[in-house]
């Protein structure tokens, strides 16, 4: 079970990505191919013992910058990415990560391995650290700014799909976020979403509030793109501002800097269920193949989370159980994938 590896994408790439890849290979004994400049690939590695390490290297030439444009891709069949996703459509690997471009890697991945018959758009699911023993999954996280009411039912249905097979979570409840519990409230795409919704085979909980999102009322959330990643970005926001606000408190006077150290051991705890490394990275689900993208500023322990991530998709053969899932869906309607 190779995972492919992007090995050239990423704020810190090489360095980084090649130090997750040698950590992940050590915990877990996964082989993962890296692609990239040989010769650069070749240089990381002597920096770390690797014997007997399932590591490889295809090498590739160019690289897909970040201020390149998405579309690159198609010019440019000799980018790590595109080689890269080459080989997982060829069978070297069963899955493909990167920390590269994200609009490219979509582009890329979207170009080498197909949708999944039935599904009209793939989607992006962010891990959000809720109040649960695993993360609440927000699907569409940004890949599709504008949707249809069938694809909202389709993100729904995916992303309850990942949560039951990755994280074990029975009978996911499912949510669409919207500006009211009621069934009646929202937009025109979030009225007719409800109804889809509500006929699809998951546990559909109806509409929920943004606040909801790190609750326990949900463990999908479903919208459209667009909403998704404004939703995503207030939420880092807000956990920035309250730590840099508790951060300022603490150090306020000598008695709150003792209080301080002896709550540390908790602070650390939570600051680890926040830390967007823990996750690896964004599941990129409604492909023929495994995808996961990750923070283009993603450090070594990122990279090793996100290639773990990747593991576990395979195992649990998400994209077949998305496959089998979509095809009942479509055997018991007659509404086709707009």
């Amino acid at each position: 079970m190779a995972i492919v590896l992007d090995a050239m994408g990423g704020d810190h790439a090489p360095q980084a990505i090649v130090a997750g890849a040698v950590q992940a290979t050590r915990s877990s004994q996964f082989p993962i191919v890296l692609v990239g400049r040989q010769d650069m690939l070749e240089a990381e590695l002597r920096k770390h013992d690797t014997t007997g390490l399932p590591l490889s290297i295809q090498h590739a030439p160019d690289v897909i910058a970040m201020h390149d444009h998405a579309t690159a891709v198609r010019q440019r069949p000799e980018s790590s990415i595109r080689v890269a996703c080459d080989l997982v459509k060829q069978g070297e690997g069963q899955a493909l990560v990167s920390a590269g471009h994200s609009g490219a890697t979509m582009a890329a991945a979207l170009m080498g391995f197909g949708r999944i018959a039935g599904i009209s758009r793939p989607a992006l699911i962010a891990l959000i650290p809720a109040r649960t023993s695993h993360p609440t999954l927000l699907i569409d996280m940004g890949a599709n700014a504008d949707c249809k009411p069938l694809q909202l039912q389709q993100f729904g249905l995916m992303g309850s799909i990942y949560a039951e097979q990755v994280y074990g979570v029975e009978n996911p409840k499912v949510g669409l976020l919207s500006i009211g519990e009621e069934p009646s409230k929202g937009n025109e795409l979030s009225l007719a979403a409800y109804t889809l919704l509500e006929e699809a085979p998951l546990n559909f909980v109806g509409n929920i509030e943004g606040r909801h999102i790190l609750s326990e009322a949900v463990d999908v959330v479903t919208c459209d793109g667009f909403t998704g990643n404004v939703a995503l970005k207030t939420l880092e926001g807000a956990a920035e501002y309250i730590s840099a606000l508790l951060k300022a408190e603490l150090r306020a006077s000598p008695r709150t800097v003792l209080g301080a150290l002896l709550a540390r051991p908790a602070f650390n705890r939570v600051r680890a269920r926040m830390d967007y490394e823990e996750y690896g990275g964004a599941p990129l689900v409604g492909l023929n193949s495994a995808v996961i993208i990750a923070h283009g500023r993603s450090s070594a322990k990122a990279m090793t989370n996100a290639l773990h991530l990747a593991h576990r998709t395979v195992a649990m053969d998400v994209t077949g159980k998305i496959n089998q899932r979509v095809a009942e869906l479509l055997s018991g309607s007659e509404t086709s994938p707009a």
